[in-house]
C-alpha cells in the first residue's frame, strides 16, 4: 500500500490537540488549546461522511477532553476538571486542580478502558517541574499518582492494558509504567524511549493493534512509531513542522488523524522552537494518514 498525507481541513488551529476518534458516532474531534487567547474556537467535531464542522468557544484554555459514556464530555481545563454539554456550550466545574499556581495547566489527557479520565500538567514557561499527573475516577474522585512534570503528553496505555506510556516533552523522555487496570495504579516506572538525538520532542501519543506506540514530534514534523521494546519501527515525515498529537479513526479505524500548531509566539524560556514572523503554510491544520495497513485500537469514553 501506498502511504497518503492529506490536509483534512486547514482550520489554523493556534494549539491543535486532543484527536478523538468517537466509534460509536463515528465523527472525528480535536482541540484548539489556545485558541481562545486569539479569537478561535477551543472544541471542534467533524462527520467525515458529510464534511460537516462544528466548534464551541471556551473562555480556559483546554488541555484534553474525553467524551462521556452518557453523553457530553470531560474536560481538562487550565485550572481543573469539568464537565461540559455540547447542547448548551456549558462548562461545569468538577474540582479545581492547582488552582493556586498560575502558570500551570492541565495538558493532555486520556481514559483508560474502565473509563478513567488520566490528565497531567504542564508549566506554562515549560520550564519547572511543577505539575502532577492526575487520575479522576468515574465516582467523581481525584487523584494524583505522579508529579515533577514539565509538560506531560502522550498518555496511552497497550491493548493489553498492561502498560501506560506517558511522555514529558522537555525532559525529552517517555517513560514505561506497569498498569493495573482493575485499580488504576501504576508501578515500576522506567525509560521507554528518549528524544534527547531527535530533531523534536514528544507530544500526543496513540497505540495500535500491534501493540506499538505513535507519537507525534513537535518541532521534529515527524510520526515515530515505536515497537513494545522502545525500538523504533517507522518514521513518517510530515509537510509541516509542529505536530501535536494523533488518533486512529475512519470505520476500520485504519486511518491516522494528526493535530498541528500555528502558534508563532511560545511563552517557553527555551529555545527550542524556531523563530517565526508567520505559521509555516497548512501549520495548525488537521491531516490524516492512509495507507499504513496498520489499525488503532478504539478510544474509550470517561464512565462518569
Amino acid at each position: 500500500m501506498t502511504v497518503r498525507i492529506e490536509c483534512l481541513l486547514d482550520c489554523e488551529n493556534h494549539l491543535g490537540e486532543g484527536p478523538i476518534w468517537d466509534v460509536e458516532e463515528q465523527r472525528f474531534y480535536w482541540l484548539d488549546c489556545t485558541g481562545r487567547r486569539v479569537g478561535r474556537p477551543a472544541i471542534w467535531r467533524m462527520d467525515p461522511k458529510t464534511g460537516k464542522v462544528e466548534n464551541w468557544m471556551i473562555d480556559k484554555d483546554i488541555g484534553s477532553m474525553a467524551l462521556r459514556k452518557n453523553g457530553g464530555a470531560v474536560l481538562a481545563m487550565d485550572d481543573g476538571f469539568y464537565f461540559f454539554d455540547f447542547k448548551t456550550g456549558k462548562c461545569d466545574l468538577i474540582q479545581l486542580v492547582d488552582a493556586d499556581q498560575p502558570r500551570t495547566r492541565l495538558n493532555d489527557g486520556k481514559c483508560d478502558r474502565k473509563g478513567r479520565f488520566f490528565a497531567g500538567g504542564m508549566d506554562d514557561k515549560e520550564e519547572l517541574k511543577a505539575c502532577g499527573l492526575w487520575r479522576l475516577d468515574p465516582d467523581l474522585k481525584i487523584t494524583k499518582v505522579d508529579g515533577g512534570i514539565i509538560c506531560s503528553n502522550g498518555p496511552c496505555w497497550s491493548p493489553d492494558d498492561k502498560t501506560f506510556y506517558f511522555a514529558d516533552t522537555f525532559q525529552n523522555v517517555m517513560w514505561a509504567y506497569d498498569y493495573d487496570i482493575k485499580t488504576g495504579t501504576m508501578s515500576n516506572k522506567r525509560d521507554f524511549a528518549s528524544s534527547k538525538d531527535e530533531r523534536g520532542v514528544y507530544d500526543g501519543s496513540t497505540v495500535d493493534a500491534e501493540g506499538c506506540v505513535w507519537n507525534a514530534m513537535v518541532i521534529g514534523g515527524e510520526l515515530i512509531r515505536y515497537r513494545p521494546d522502545g525500538s523504533v519501527d517507522r518514521r513518517i515525515g510530515m509537510p509541516v513542522r509542529n505536530l501535536t498529537s494523533v488518533m486512529f479513526g475512519g470505520p476500520n479505524l485504519d486511518e491516522l488523524y494528526v493535530t498541528s500548531m500555528a502558534r508563532v509566539k511560545h511563552p517557553a524560556v527555551h529555545e527550542l522552537f524556531i523563530k517565526e514572523v508567520k505559521p509555516q503554510f497548512l501549520a495548525g491544520g488537521l491531516f490524516k494518514v492512509t495507507g499504513l495497513g496498520i489499525r488503532g485500537v478504539p478510544e474509550p469514553r470517561f464512565a462518569g
